[in-house]
This record gives C-alpha cells, structure tokens and sequence, in this order.
C-alpha cells in the first residue's frame, strides 16, 4: 500500500494496486473509490482528510 498526503490541498491517496482503475465511485463529497476490473479496491482518496480527522493515519493495535 502507498500513501500520499497532499498538505496544500488536504487530500489523502490511498494506493492499494497498480491495476487500471476502470470505476470510481463517490462514497459522499470527500471519499472516492477507484475499482480495477475485477472490482478490486485500487485506491481511496479523501478530500479534507486532516479537516476531518482522517489524518495522520494513526495504526490500530491488533487484539492478541
């Protein structure tokens, strides 16, 4: 996975494959799902990410 902030303009971009994005779906204003083919996930980009306290990515701890 390949994560990009875009500061100036508050956008994150969440890169999951380099497969051809064939669809985008918008999950809202500020979320975009881009789909390969097969329907798999290629990337999510949100709009306003720190605005909305989307960002900084902060991991979740796995449960033991």
């Amino acid at each position: 996975m390949n994560i990009k902030y875009y500061e100036d303009d508050d956008i994150l971009v969440q890169r999951f494959s380099n497969n051809p994005i064939v669809r985008e779906v918008s999950q809202g204003w500020n979320i975009n799902i881009s789909y390969d083919k097969d329907g798999n996930i290629v990337q999510i980009v949100i709009l306003e990410a720190k605005e909305k306290g989307l960002y900084p990515i902060i991991p979740m701890k796995m449960a033991a």
